[in-house]
């Protein structure tokens, strides 16, 4: 037993303050998956980038190539830093913002986030733009969960990004 937790105890018991019972680490109280929205769509566009990159060839000068490799070193971690922040934002909203009544509200919550966490780490794992597009899919899915459990109805809206696709927006 170390010499610190009869000090803890004591203090304890001299100032004995209760169970603080909040929603999140710092109660603040707001949740928005707007983030990971642009985070997935981030990730799409990167993807898409990696994609259209001219591979140099055979005949290329070692400058060209050196040129091409710090394109994709750049695109890559963009697109592995997205795709973090992406599951960043979704674990706050899974652990802090929904509670079991969501669960019971909506039974497909759990396999939701699942996969939403699952195409996240598939779009780092591989370069390719499926593994994006299923990311911003699934994010776009869980948005949509995040604004009815508020009792909002959520809008589509086309994103106007590079990457295409959608953003959900409360109406």
């Amino acid at each position: 037993m170390s010499l610190l937790n009869p000090m803890v105890k004591t203090f304890d018991r001299i100032f004995h303050v209760g169970v603080a019972q909040a929603h999140c680490d710092v109660p603040c109280g707001i949740y928005d998956p707007h983030l990971a929205q642009v985070a997935a769509h981030t990730v799409v566009r990167m993807a898409m980038l990696i994609s259209e990159l001219e591979k140099p060839g055979s005949d290329s000068t070692n400058d060209q190539a050196q040129i091409y490799a710090h394109k994709i070193a750049r695109m890559t971690a963009v697109k592995e830093h997205h795709a973090e922040l992406a599951k960043q934002e979704l674990r706050i909203l899974w652990g802090d913002y929904f509670k079991p009544e969501h669960l019971e509200q909506f039974p497909n919550l759990h396999d939701t986030f699942w996969k939403a966490m699952k195409a996240a780490s598939e779009s780092r794992v591989h370069r390719n733009v499926d593994a994006a597009n299923g990311l911003r899919d699934a994010v776009i899915e869980v948005a949509e969960i995040f604004w009815k459990s508020k009792g909002v109805t959520p809008v589509r809206q086309p994103s106007r990004q590079t990457s295409g696709g959608e953003i959900v927006y409360p109406s």
